[in-house]
């Protein structure tokens, strides 16, 4: 491996890689969101239904073996894990927003479940608790939309909630836009250094009711808000 990692080393120096120097203030926001990752898999794992505590979800994290747990539980933890060290990465804070990033943060939640992890779906999905379905969507106008809103000139927490609103309701891929879209919201707000997302495990009954009005058509403010003021932890 240190071979290896030499060989890399000298072909990064030869292509005149410079690694990118980051805003001490991003810099911050990282060091913030690694401090707070194992609770924000934990909230995300308890609104996907996913039988876990606080404590055996910190020791998956840490490499460790949890028992009375099954395994494709422990793999989304794991997947979970593996896409907050990847948008945590200093080459990966630095790119933009994008349809491509959203796709490769999907494709490392949903690893190992779909052969077409980080695709757009194709086939038709249903939402439990409501009779509301939505559309399959199309590629070319998934990456106008998100591109849309990344560049609209509203403040930052704003275009992460409406990120996460969006890639939810859209149901882009097969599987894991809940998971996809709080990652991709805070790979937003941290290269910003804005802060993060963090889904409130406290008040999932609320979350979720509140989710179901948002994908009827019934109220967008009041999720906008409950995103604003129970999800949003702002860096001070």
């Amino acid at each position: 491996m240190k071979k290896q990692l030499k060989k890399v080393l000298k072909e990064l120096k030869e292509l005149n890689y410079v690694e990118p120097n980051l805003d001490p203030k991003v810099e911050l926001n990282i060091d913030f969101a690694r401090r707070r990752m194992a609770d924000s898999i934990y909230k995300q794992s308890v609104l996907e239904g996913i039988a876990t505590t606080y404590a055996d979800t910190e020791t998956i994290i840490e490499g460790g073996n949890v028992n009375n747990m099954p395994s494709e539980d422990v793999h989304k933890i794991l997947n979970m894990k593996h896409a907050w060290q990847f948008i945590l990465n200093r080459d990966v804070i630095s790119s933009p927003s994008n349809y491509a990033l959203m796709s490769e943060i999907n494709k490392l939640v949903i690893e190992g479940f779909y052969y077409n992890a980080g695709k757009v779906r194709g086939v038709p999905v249903s939402i439990g608790a409501t009779s509301w379905t939505s559309n399959i969507p199309i590629e070319s106008y998934v990456k106008d939309d998100i591109k849309n809103i990344e560049i609209s000139e509203i403040p930052v927490e704003e275009k992460a909630i409406d990120f996460i609103l969006y890639i939810k309701k859209k149901q882009i891929s097969i599987d894991g836009n809940k998971r996809t879209a709080v990652l991709f919201a805070n790979h937003l707000l941290i290269s910003h250094s804005q802060g993060l997302m963090i889904d409130p495990n406290e008040k999932v009954s609320q979350f979720k009711e509140l989710l179901i009005q948002y994908y009827e058509g019934k109220d967008i403010f009041r999720i906008k808000d409950f995103l604003l003021n129970s999800c949003y932890r702002k860096l001070d």
